[in-house]
């Protein structure tokens, strides 16, 4: 069996996850529309427990969503090792901040991202294949 690299995994997982979360919340907040080429074609989100899946659906959810202002207090991101993933280059991103969408008052909130590597003969680029949102209004008390 061929040595496994976990460092190295750690620091691609770092890489992505910190050019991610500042790529992804810039995106919410002020280019919305291009949201969704952040996703897989399969992608499923899950907010507040309410699944949404497949392009049309994410765009028309992200449509919907009044404006906001996302600010995240923290990230932690690990790799997810290949052999849990057919190979797939995957990264778990876990983010915590709050958020101000426009007419609502602050909410604390949790998301999780699982990345994952696509790779073309011209470039790389992290894509979300899974995305779970919870608002943690107890934080708010």
């Amino acid at each position: 069996m061929a040595s496994y690299d976990f460092r190295t995994d750690v620091d691609l997982a770092c890489r992505a996850a910190e050019e991610f979360v500042s790529l992804y919340y810039e995106t919410i907040d002020k280019r919305r529309r291009q949201l969704t080429k952040l996703y897989m074609d399969t992608a499923t989100l899950i907010w507040n427990g309410n699944p949404i899946s497949g392009q049309s659906a994410l765009i028309e959810f992200f449509e919907m969503l009044p404006s906001s202002l996302f600010s995240v207090n923290m990230f932690d991101c690990q790799p997810v090792h290949e052999l849990a993933t057919q190979g797939q280059k995957t990264v778990l991103v876990a983010v915590h901040g709050s958020v101000k969408f426009e007419g609502n008052k602050h909410h604390y909130f949790n998301q999780i991202f699982l990345l994952t590597l696509h790779t073309t003969p011209t470039n790389s680029v992290w894509k979300i294949a899974s995305d779970c949102f919870r608002f943690q209004d107890w934080a708010n008390s």
